[in-house]
């Protein structure tokens, strides 16, 4: 049975991570046999051009992922967040599978913003949401005669509140546990009953009702919710890792409305009525959100726009006016944001993508529709301004050409948009969640390993395993997870590796039986990858980096043929 030829009673000094290191903290004991810390020393292997054949290399372990979902909450959404609810397993299996085990964060937040013509909502401008749905049940009316508390609510939420009890956690900008406005597993540990499943509970967390403002602000509640997560004074702050995946998920019906509240004018009875349908009507329709933010191109087809762009315009309706002019706040200030955020993730691992999605008036195939129904159905044309992007079979509902939060998603993940009119989310959920998935890499090593003992059918590594945690000065030596006779041992509990010892919080196994590896490191004709196991309760603190430097091949060529 293959072994690693690395001691066992290195342990680190940093609480809740490794401790124990105090018998081995000098640099010359630890290196010698007689400290006991290491039965084996590494010892720098040359080959016969006298190169230096042990190489360190980042390891990628980062299984965080923060997901926002901004769900659209106005009056025609009751049939499309029943649909959401019901279809949400498809998306917690990814991330839970064996192969995955993300630790993840669920935050919600809707699209109502506020707005002169809603003073009756509660606007969330941002905030999240982390409630049942049934102590929200009023917000499944809307005007008096639509009502959905069943369909969009109750028939979907089988938990009572004590299965759904906000548990209170700690984040790594906030030691003081509390309970947040967020669902979280991390580590198998999640921040409500340990009994309640996770798709059940999103089934009752994820529907907001249909009560919110009719202008939605789709965009400004994303970016609000990105930046209360980012303010110290904020209930969210704290739910965006710096490490973590990022992934944005938009769910609605209709266009961005996230207007500049300076030229609100253009919403008021006495003000410039420039975008407004029927500038006699006594008030305006849902058509001022698209006429302000959007510039059409007709083509050959007289019930379709050959293609619609996201403009500037000012109070007036020019069009390509500065930021600052713009009644509709500008791309330029969400897709900047989002760049920030996924510029400050590479600095810690360059390959980090931010992930953004859309459920939205798209086709079932993706490509946007653009069409022109003034001639054909003109009262739903005054209405919203442009005709559907897409319509459910049962014509319950009618979504709208999302333009601007189609610029958003494809500026960081191109074509990431799924119809909101198809009768089962689970394919859009599920790919979303494979997209997350993709950017959870297996921790391969990227060399070919060597052997240090060919008597065993397995490779056996040399290597050694350290953590860089912020905050810490140097380098912490990790262990091993604890062995046995037959390889390593799994916890029944956890259905992990087992720690090596009580006061071990985080250990590795190293994997080279192609049985036990992924199949991406051995697609990659790699002989070793790494896993990391942690004790539930003792998630990795944010930024922490994991490195492996190990004895390299001789002859890369032979023992690792296609590397």
């Amino acid at each position: 049975m293959s072994r690693l030829k690395l001691g066992s009673s290195f342990k680190s000094f940093v609480p809740g991570f490794l401790p124990g290191l105090a018998p081995c903290l000098g640099a010359a004991v630890a290196l010698t046999m007689a400290s006991g810390c290491l039965e084996h020393p590494l010892k720098p292997v040359e080959l016969e051009k006298g190169q230096e054949v042990v190489r360190q290399l980042e390891l990628t372990v980062n299984k965080d992922v923060d997901i926002l979902f901004m769900i659209d909450n106005s009056g025609s959404m009751g049939p499309v967040q029943a649909n959401l609810g019901a279809n949400f397993p498809a998306f917690i299996e990814v991330l839970e599978a064996e192969d995955v085990q993300a630790n993840y964060r669920i935050g919600i937040t809707t699209s109502d913003n506020g707005n002169l013509w809603c003073p009756g909502t509660t606007p969330e401008a941002g905030n999240l949401v982390m409630s049942s749905c049934k102590s929200r049940i009023g917000d499944f009316i809307f005007g008096g005669t639509v009502d959905v508390q069943d369909l969009a609510c109750n028939d979907i939420c089988n938990l009572t509140e004590a299965e759904l009890e906000v548990l209170p956690t700690i984040t790594d900008e906030d030691s003081t546990p509390k309970p947040r406005p967020w669902f979280e597993s991390i580590e198998g540990k999640k921040n409500i009953p340990a009994a309640t499943d996770a798709a059940a509970a999103f089934a009752c967390f994820g529907p907001q009702g249909i009560n919110g403002c009719g202008f939605e602000a789709q965009l400004e509640s994303m970016y609000l919710a990105l930046t209360r997560a980012q303010t110290s004074t904020e209930a969210s702050y704290g739910f965006l890792r710096a490490s973590a995946i990022l992934a944005i998920v938009l769910v609605t019906d209709e266009v961005d409305c996230s207007h500049n509240k300076m030229w609100s004018e253009i919403f008021a009875t006495d003000g410039n009525k420039e975008f407004w349908s029927d500038p006699t009507a006594p008030f305006p329709t849902s058509a001022i959100c698209w006429n302000a933010g959007v510039e059409c191109e007709p083509g050959a087809d007289p019930n379709s726009y050959a293609s619609c762009e996201s403009v500037n315009k000012d109070v007036n309706g020019n069009i390509g006016v500065s930021d600052e002019a713009a009644v509709l706040r500008p791309m330029n200030r969400y897709i900047g944001l989002v760049q920030g955020i996924e510029d400050a993730k590479k600095s810690i691992n360059d390959t980090q993508e931010v992930i953004v999605a859309l459920i939205g008036g798209v086709p079932s195939n993706g490509d946007i529709f653009y069409n022109d129904i003034g001639h054909i159905d003109p009262a739903f044309q005054n209405e919203f301004g442009i005709g559907p992007g897409c319509e459910s079979a049962d014509l319950s509902i009618r979504a709208l050409a999302p333009v601007r939060m189609r610029d958003l998603t494809n500026a960081f993940t191109q074509d990431n948009m799924f119809s909101i009119c198809d009768n089962n989310y689970s394919p859009a959920l599920l790919a979303i969640a494979n997209i997350i998935k993709s950017q959870i890499k297996p921790a391969c090593y990227s060399e070919c390993v060597k052997d240090v003992d060919s008597s065993t059918p397995e490779v056996v590594p040399e290597c050694t395993v350290e953590a860089k945690v912020p905050g810490v000065d140097g380098s912490i030596r990790m262990e091993e997870c604890r062995r046995d006779a037959n390889g390593y041992v799994i916890n029944p509990e956890t259905n992990d590796y087992t720690m090596p010892g009580d006061n071990v919080n985080v250990c590795y196994a190293a994997l080279t039986n192609p049985n036990d590896m992924s199949q991406e490191c051995l697609d990659q004709s790699y002989n070793l990858e790494f896993k990391i196991a942690r004790r539930p309760g003792f998630p990795a603190a944010g930024g922490t980096s994991i490195s492996a430097n190990c004895s390299l091949a001789d002859f890369p060529d032979i023992s690792c043929p296609g590397i």
